[in-house]
């Protein structure tokens, strides 16, 4: 396959995986695709950490990493980043309404997860981590790292490219990636940097917006002058032959890696992945404050529709909220505990209803290019010569 993705990305098929594991992103970088890996889970350190196994398991073939940008944040939280004194995150983090500290007590209460056992540092630090990944500095900071390693690519997830995030990524040499939901947001994010435009429509896991990718592809693609990849509900080869024909010159995936050996995904979530149709997933404000789609579980109803639910917060604060908890509900759902494995869920788009076992990243990549050609093949038959 030869499109303006495979030139620009320097890759032999226009098929990016999108994950939070090193460990999908090199299967797919090795085999031909273009890994990307999700930055903002990490703290620079680790990031930069884990950049550097990237650097060494891709073998010098290209990858790229992406990072969010919210489209806009807290009023408060805004005031206490922009202020010198002191450590501006504590101050966002005392933000928080009781409220909201007292409702995630009520459920950790309800579902019977233990709050005495201290986290493990690694989930002490990640919790904490939340408010700084999720505003323009975090992602402007992750991305100064990743520049520091031969990276072929920054996605900004959710909003458009910051001013600092475009002129290092410039200087680089390295193209910036933004994500449009709507078609009117296509332009802007040209207009703000983005090189290339991911068209995402509401089918994808994570922040997405309401119309479908098979509406939405042809309008962005008609829209801007740039490279379009479509991103949601593509799993298999034929979803990327409809996405080819639509317009766009690659497609963007996620959630077809979250049944694969090397995802990073907890074993009780993985089974609710592997057990769940294309109707177990819903758009929440539970996990971010901004609208993500994710698996249905406890904690998506109990904040979306219990009447005594104070209501998401805006970004980063509803991330500061969520985070802890779910690193305290991960944990006691591995060890067997039946309410936190009710409440446990993860950010997974309707595609998941495709997912039935657990495989090889590299066996599901081989499949879906196996499976593009033969849509392919099929469509010539069907027109003619």
């Amino acid at each position: 396959m030869r499109t303006a993705i495979c030139e620009r990305l320097g890759v032999e098929h226009p098929l990016l995986a999108f994950s939070p594991s090193r460990e999908v992103v090199a299967a797919v970088t090795r085999a031909g695709g273009f890994g990307v890996l999700g930055a903002s889970g990490h703290s620079p350190d680790r990031l930069d950490s884990e950049l550097s196994r990237l650097d060494e398991e891709c073998g010098g073939r290209p990858y790229g990493v992406a990072v969010v940008v919210p489209e806009a944040i807290d009023p408060g939280a805004a005031a206490a980043l922009a202020s010198v004194a002191g450590d501006p995150f504590a101050r966002v983090a005392d933000l928080i309404p009781e409220r909201h500290r007292d409702f995630v007590a009520h459920l950790l209460a309800k579902y019977g997860v233990s709050t005495l056992e201290p986290l493990p540092g690694h989930l002490t630090s990640l919790a904490g981590e939340s408010g700084r990944r999720l505003t323009n500095t975090g992602a402007t900071t992750l991305a100064e790292v990743a520049l520091k390693h031969p990276i072929g690519l920054i996605a900004c997830l959710v909003g458009g490219p910051p001013p600092d995030l475009v002129t290092r990524a410039r200087a680089a040499g390295v193209p910036v990636a933004a994500f449009a939901h709507r078609p009117e947001h296509a332009l802007p994010r040209v207009a703000a940097g983005a090189d290339l435009i991911v068209a995402q429509g509401t089918e994808a896991g994570g922040h997405t917006g309401e119309i479908t990718t098979m509406v939405l592809v042809p309008q962005v693609v008609d829209a801007v002058d740039v490279p379009v990849l479509a991103a949601g509900g593509i799993a298999s080869g034929r979803q990327m032959a409809a996405a080819l024909a639509l317009g766009a010159e690659g497609v963007w995936c996620g959630s077809v890696w979250l049944g694969t050996e090397e995802a990073c995904v907890p074993p009780a979530v993985r089974r609710k992945i592997l057990a769940a149709t294309s109707a177990d997933t819903v758009r929440s404000t539970s996990r971010t404050g901004e609208p993500a789609r994710q698996l249905r579980s406890s904690w998506t109803d109990e904040w979306d529709e219990a009447t005594e639910s104070p209501g998401a917060l805006p970004m980063p604060l509803q991330a500061l909220v969520a985070e802890g908890a779910m690193a305290r509900i991960g944990r006691a759902a591995e060890a067997g505990s039946p309410g936190a494995e009710r409440l446990a869920n993860d950010f997974a788009g309707q595609a998941i209803g495709q997912l039935d076992r657990v495989r090889p990243a590299r066996e599901v990549f081989a499949e879906m290019i196996e499976e593009y050609g033969a849509a392919v093949r099929r469509l010539r038959r069907v027109t003619g010569p």
